[in-house]
């Protein structure tokens, strides 16, 4: 029984710090479950069915604040989809110990994003650049799990949205990014049911008080404090993968 309301409580972290950041939450989803003994491939499925539901409950909240911006949302989520599903095809294409080696640098991105200065210079939005983004984030969502919110939220905010829409847009787009991922994923048996039972729950409570933690707090100094454990995730993983290289 305690073992249960251990994962439940990890799970509303995971689904509060994926609202409050706009990351989905694979960069936590996938490590923790291959750390619990779950195949990287399926570790990467599950995640991206999981993130459905958080997103879907960082989308009802984020809705009520009017932070998200739907045609940039739409824009990137469309080429995402197809992103996504040629990413997880191409899972098993990769073996195990390289996917994890992909995943730890791309959370070691992620890291170096966090640590760096929220980028709030506004300006014009180059909405012609936006689907050439959306595939690349479908494709690492995919391949690693991650739900694409490493790419949407530095490059909305590249391209002008202020941080508070960058992330709440993203979360609009990974939904649908992760309806396809996840949906590939299920038809190569890439999917642990048991898991999405155990983290479904907690993750879209998280989600719902990571928006709204999101609307009244400027994440920087978290994001800086987050980000040692994403390089700590990163090491740990591109170590165990060697050991089975």
């Amino acid at each position: 029984m305690v073992i249960y309301v251990l994962y439940f409580t990890l799970a509303i972290l995971i689904g509060f710090l994926a609202a409050l950041l706009g990351l989905g939450g694979g960069f936590l989803i996938v490590p923790c479950l291959t750390f619990l003994g779950v195949p990287i491939h399926h570790a990467v499925g599950t995640s991206s069915a999981i993130i459905i539901f958080s997103s879907l409950s960082a989308i009802i909240e984020y809705r009520k604040h009017g932070h998200i911006n739907y045609k940039a949302g739409l824009l990137i989520a469309l080429p995402s989809v197809v992103g996504a599903y040629i990413g997880a095809w191409a899972t098993m294409l990769i073996n195990a110990s390289i996917l994890k080696i992909i995943f730890g640098i791309a959370l070691v991105i992620v890291a170096i994003r966090m640590i760096k200065h929220d980028v709030n210079n506004e300006k014009k939005l180059k909405e012609w650049v936006i689907p050439f983004g959306g595939f690349f984030a479908g494709l690492v969502s995919g391949l690693l799990g991650v739900g694409g919110g490493i790419i949407n939220v530095p490059f909305f905010a590249y391209l002008g949205l202020p941080m508070h829409s960058a992330v709440a847009t993203s979360s609009f787009s990974i939904f649908f990014t992760s309806i396809a991922s996840a949906t590939k994923h299920y038809m190569l048996g890439n999917i642990e049911p048991i898991w999405i039972v155990l983290f479904a729950p907690g993750v879209i409570i998280g989600a719902q008080a990571g928006a709204k933690f999101a609307k009244r707090m400027r994440a920087k100094k978290l994001k800086e404090a987050f980000s040692v454990v994403l390089v700590f995730l990163a090491i740990s993983m591109i170590l165990k993968a060697n050991h089975l290289l």
